[in-house]
């Protein structure tokens, strides 16, 4: 009877130990918090870099049609981007406006020769620079070190949200979108891979536009934190084993993060759904400002910028604003 309680963990042991493998072998790492003169310090608290990239990588022709994603498949911009603080005086989700107007680092192009430094939308650095190229732009904007970076394009948010069959959501209003192929009614609703990705994309519906679809992609990803997070999703080897390799077969992350960094990613999101943290926007000077060729562009209120980026650094209470 020993013998066989003992083999039992032994099993249990080698089991545990052989998904840890697997699942940190599908990890995508990508050299992305680089070096360079002039960088942040090392803050308090560990700051995370999320982004929801319009990668079409994985995708059929077929599927791109499905999605509504279209099949401009050269290069990739952001979709969304997100600064997660998580630190002793709670856990802050901070989205970031694609279209925010601000300096953009000199960097090298694609034939090797360097690009001057400019000012333009932040989505820019993105789609020219990729990760590390959109770190040092946010980092040299912000003051804040990036400590972590996770990126996720179209196929693998859609495979991560049907792999734990669907994501509940409270819709405020109905929802009928044309271009991102959104049709949702009020109340409580289970959004499959392709509702939840037009949910997180449709902006149209807002007096705001992409800062009221900001809030739906703040809402929408502590939902699905907490829902991937739950032991009804984790100690299902049904839906975990799908769960892990959607999420991290397709996921980019930084040099230096695990399993056990993502997993803290997760709860973090979990928290900030929960209501122990909070979600903010950058604060806005001007919605609408216009560049000088015209662009309708958004400019930062560069004081209230500031006190929450030193709250980001110095991990203290982030203030609110009316």
């Amino acid at each position: 009877m020993k013998w066989s309680v003992f083999g039992l963990l032994i099993a249990v042991m080698v089991t545990a130990v052989s998904t840890w493998f697997w699942a940190d072998s599908k990890l995508n790492h990508e050299n992305v918090l680089a070096d360079y003169p002039g960088r942040p310090a090392a803050g308090k608290g560990t700051n995370w870099l999320i982004v929801g990239s319009d990668s079409r990588q994985g995708l059929t022709d077929s599927e791109q049609d499905d999605l509504h994603t279209g099949h401009d498949t050269e290069g990739k911009r952001s979709d969304s981007m997100m600064i997660l603080h998580v630190g002793d005086n709670g856990n802050t989700l901070m989205s970031i406006p694609r279209d925010s107007w601000v300096p953009i680092p000199e960097h090298p192009g694609s034939n090797g020769k360097p690009v001057k430094g400019t000012t333009a939308k932040i989505n820019s650095a993105f789609g020219n620079g990729g990760g590390r190229l959109l770190v040092q732009t946010v980092e040299q904007n912000t003051g804040i070190r990036i400590d972590h970076y996770a990126e996720i394009g179209f196929g693998g948010f859609v495979g991560i949200v049907d792999s734990i069959g669907g994501v509940e959501m409270k819709i405020d209003q109905d929802v009928k979108d044309k271009d991102s192929g959104l049709d949702l009614k009020a109340g409580d609703q289970t959004l499959t891979g392709k509702q939840a990705l037009a949910f997180v994309r449709q902006r149209h519906q807002m007096a705001d536009q992409d800062l009221g679809r900001m809030r739906n992609q703040q809402k929408f990803l502590g939902a699905l934190a907490h829902q991937a997070a739950s032991p009804g999703n984790l100690m299902n080897p049904f839906t975990f084993y799908p769960l892990v390799d959607s999420a991290l077969g397709t996921l980019i992350v930084d040099e230096d993060c695990g399993l056990t960094d993502l997993g803290s990613l997760f709860l973090a999101m979990k928290d900030v759904n929960g209501g122990s943290g909070k979600s903010l926007t950058v604060p806005i000077g001007n919605p609408d400002y216009r560049t000088k060729t015209g662009e309708s562009a958004v400019l930062w209120d560069t004081g209230k910028s500031k006190q929450v980026f030193d709250a980001f650094k110095n991990d203290t209470a982030v203030p609110e604003f009316k």
